[in-house]
């Protein structure tokens, strides 16, 4: 089996749009033990060509900023599959690229993980701009969520 997978979203140059980067440079950092080892994997957005990233991992984890009216602080649920409805070739919601995944492996719906979403408020995302203090603030607490799901996912507790 592979390892398990986090996926960092946002553009780096989009002030608070880069959270989902920055928690994967905190875990690579941060990665000491073997046994929470896992792939990072950063992106700008999820394409369909993401769905065979998920593929045969014991689960995966996708953080991104969200703006803070929608998604306040720093939440981590459970997703279930969904269709967008603006569906293009281009560009995936979390839920969507999660149903994907599942249609692609409709007969062998085990090769499809567990996918959770961790997403951080982000206050400001013009370009050029940097990391505003409450995101910074805000980065503290999603990288410490996200290494205990790491831990977590490696111990075999998170389970579909």
């Amino acid at each position: 089996m592979r390892p398990a997978l986090v996926i960092g979203i946002g553009n780096p140059s989009r002030g608070d749009d880069a959270l989902g980067h920055c928690v994967l440079e905190a875990l690579e950092m941060l990665e000491t033990r073997p046994d929470t080892a896992v792939d990072c994997l950063p992106v700008f957005q999820l394409q369909p060509e993401h769905a065979l990233d998920l593929v045969g991992r014991p689960g995966v984890l996708i953080v991104d900023a969200a703006r803070a009216e929608h998604a306040p602080g720093v939440q981590l649920k459970r997703l279930q599959p969904g269709r967008d409805a603006s569906w293009t070739s281009h560009a995936l919601s979390p839920a969507a690229l999660l149903q994907l995944c599942l249609d692609l492996h409709a007969g062998t719906p085990q090769a499809v993980p567990p996918v959770w979403l961790l997403s951080v408020a982000g206050d400001r995302f013009e370009l050029g701009e940097a990391l505003t203090a409450g995101a910074e603030a805000r980065l503290v607490e999603a990288v410490e969520r996200a290494r205990q799901w790491c831990r977590d996912v490696s111990a075999g507790i998170l389970h579909g």
